[in-house]
């Protein structure tokens, strides 16, 4: 089963790629994820590259299709994604699409989070993180038991950077730009009827989505 998610920032694509990978047993793979996790441990990197990487994502902006592309590539060549994966959030643009299938990656599911931008600056300006496990709350829809403390470690958690509204919007205007047309280019892979592609709402709570996502997946 390979999957990608795709949809605005906030629209639920990283609580219901957690939910469904564990479900299938598949790799949840985030490539924001990935990139905030390799800085600055990879020992490969240049400095040049961090600091052009990191800069894109506090601002809102997309990192080089290059370097995402080569992440991916390592990434989904590993033997735990042998029976599949999901992937959240890329493709992002049309040349990355074109990579996975220059490198006949190919998925089975696409679907796409359909949310309005209140919602979305609303989810994520209240978005807490705990970096080291990458656990995430929200002040008005999951709080911690302790306000402003990780429930496990007890660790003050932080706001990324990029959950400021500025980055936000942002990011929301770079999505209508570069990934908006990278859904239609899935519509119209999906007329081979070799991908199925699905929109779905949303602004619902995540078990009325997470049940829908399962329908979606069950019914091949």
């Amino acid at each position: 089963m390979r999957i990608i998610f795709l949809g605005p920032p906030g629209s639920g694509k990283g609580t219901q790629a957690h939910l469904i990978s564990n479900q299938y047993n598949i790799p949840n793979i985030s490539t924001g994820t990935m990139l905030r996790q390799s800085f600055p441990k990879n020992p490969y990197q240049s400095h040049n590259i961090q600091k052009n990487v990191i800069n894109a994502m506090h601002t809102g902006n997309l990192v080089n299709d290059d370097f995402i592309v080569q992440l991916i590539n390592r990434r989904i060549n590993k033997n735990d994604c042998c029976n599949g994966f999901l992937l959240d959030g890329f493709p992002r643009t049309i040349l990355q699409a074109e990579f996975m299938n220059k490198y006949k990656i190919f998925v089975n599911y696409i679907i796409e989070f359909v949310v309005s931008d209140s919602i979305v600056i609303n989810r994520i300006t209240g978005r807490r993180i705990h970096v080291d496990s990458g656990r995430t709350y929200h002040t008005q829809f999951n709080p911690p038991k302790i306000y402003g403390l990780d429930d496990i470690t007890g660790e003050s958690l932080t706001t990324r950077k990029d959950d400021y509204e500025q980055a936000i919007r942002k990011r929301l205007n770079n999505y209508y730009q570069y990934t908006e047309p990278v859904l239609d280019y899935y519509r119209n892979e999906s007329k081979s009827k070799k991908t199925k592609y699905f929109s779905i709402d949303g602004n619902r709570k995540i078990t009325e989505i997470y049940e829908e996502l399962i329908s979606l997946l069950t019914n091949k």
